[in-house]
């Protein structure tokens, strides 16, 4: 009996949990149907994927999409927009929106914001302050929420939580893996004078390598008193690898790829307050670090920490200039020009940008091509060389870090169970992005 799909996926080379390796790809109902030689089968839709690698769908575990309070910078509209551009499927957005993503009701309104106007599929931080450590076990139990988010350093927004009563709370309040921003908001404090006014090389000395060790050292000795497990984001320091090696029983760590791709003094000098995030771009040696520690298996995964601000915000003099760049729609095109220039290999690519965060997260029924896992795919084509320009960013802040660069490898289409968002660079679906499921919420799901 010939085989029908909604969507084939033909000639293409497919990263699958058995090797990558040419294969057919047959969808039915936005789920993975078929794998394998599947010529004789018809289709409603065929994509012809010829000398192009289909690989699970790019999730990114770390964006800043503004809304509410920041639409002037990005929404869940363009930011998402920017994300299946650039090849990502499914997001994970912040709580340091204002005002912040903290109770309930913020939650719902976020999820309400999101439905028919996101490209694609997401799930939502809720953040953790002093004053509702008591309502965290609730929050993160949520349909769409894909955990708790804590910043033990201040950072862009009001969440804080930089006390070991509080910390501790915090991980006490829950079970599912707690996100930190891990630098050590005391040091941060006394360290402020060394943030030069006009000079953005200051930056990581003042915000340095010891407030972010400090800092991991403390949450990682809490989380054990606690028996939490962990999730350090946008790790930057040679310091914090041993600490987090040695605790990988509790602890998943996170990286960026401007951590992985920029470094100072140069990138200060070169791109002055737009190379400004927390934690700071670093020296050579703490990304050199930042790559042994991926090649070792220490980084879990790698999220772009996407977070726009305009160029009136980013044209003040330092250091009244706010922190973060975008990066949402660049991560696919930066980490595959690592490999092909022979620093990651394709598998830990797929590995850190989709396996990872599936697996840490629990991440129901995304994260690989499988029989039965939805049909999310980053269909990219690995020779095609390009040059990144503002002018193709979509995100509302319209530019950047990365300008300028040629980088080898591309996505050429953006799918998402089963339908193609995405093609050549230009979207060709409107906005049906869905709510990203938890193993860890199913109860909740279906008590609903």
């Amino acid at each position: 009996m010939t085989q029908s799909f909604d969507l084939l996926i033909s000639g293409g080379i497919a990263a699958t949990p058995n090797g990558i390796a040419p294969a057919d790809i047959g969808v039915i109902g936005g789920r993975i149907a078929a794998i394998g030689s599947l010529s004789g089968a018809k289709a409603a839709e065929v994509f012809d994927a010829r000398g192009l690698h289909v690989l699970p769908g790019v999730i990114d575990t770390q964006v800043h999409f503004r809304e509410p309070g920041n639409e002037h910078k990005e929404d869940l509209e363009s930011g998402s927009r920017a994300a299946v551009l650039g090849g990502v499927t499914a997001v994970f957005e912040m709580p340091n929106t204002s005002p912040p993503t903290t109770s309930r009701e913020a939650i719902e309104d976020k999820l309400f914001r999101a439905k028919n106007r996101m490209h694609c599929d997401y799930a939502f931080y809720a953040g953790a302050t002093p004053g509702n450590v008591g309502a965290l076990a609730e929050l993160e139990r949520i349909p769409g929420v894909c955990g708790v988010k804590a910043f033990l350093g201040s950072s862009t927004g009001t969440l804080l939580l930089s006390e070991d009563e509080d910390i501790l709370a915090a991980l006490k309040g829950g079970r599912r893996r707690m996100a930190v921003h891990s630098e050590d908001e005391h040091r941060l404090i006394a360290r402020k004078s060394f943030a030069k006014a006009g000079d953005p090389r200051t930056h990581p000395v003042w915000r340095d390598a010891e407030a972010a060790r400090a800092s991991t050292e403390r949450v990682l000795r809490l989380a054990r008193m606690a028996g939490r497990r962990l999730h350090v984001l946008h790790v930057t320091t040679a310091e914090e690898i041993p600490l987090l090696a040695e605790a990988h029983d509790l602890v998943t760590v996170e990286t960026t790829p401007q951590h992985l791709t920029l470094a100072a003094p140069e990138c200060y000098e070169r791109l002055g307050t737009y190379a400004q995030m927390n934690p700071p771009i670093r020296t050579v040696e703490h990304r050199e670090a930042l790559w042994k520690a991926v090649s070792e298996g220490v980084i879990d995964v790698i999220g772009s920490d996407h977070a726009p601000h305009t160029r009136e915000e980013k044209d003040k003099v330092y250091p009244n200039t706010p922190s973060g760049m975008p990066g949402v729609q660049t991560l696919a095109t930066i980490l595959l020009d690592h490999v092909n220039a022979g620093r990651l290999s394709l598998e830990r690519f797929v590995d850190l940008t989709s396996a990872g965060a599936a697996r840490i997260f629990g991440i129901a029924g995304k994260g690989r091509i499988a029989r039965g896992y939805d049909a999310d795919f980053t269909i990219v084509d690995l020779k095609k060389t390009r040059t990144i320009e503002n002018s193709w960013i979509a995100s509302k802040c319209g530019w950047t870090p990365f300008d300028g660069m040629k980088t080898t490898g591309w996505p050429i289409a953006t799918i998402i169970r089963g339908q193609t968002v995405m093609r050549d660079h230009a979207l060709t679906l409107a906005a049906k992005g869905e709510p990203v499921g938890f193993v860890e919420t199913f109860s909740e799901t279906a008590a609903v």
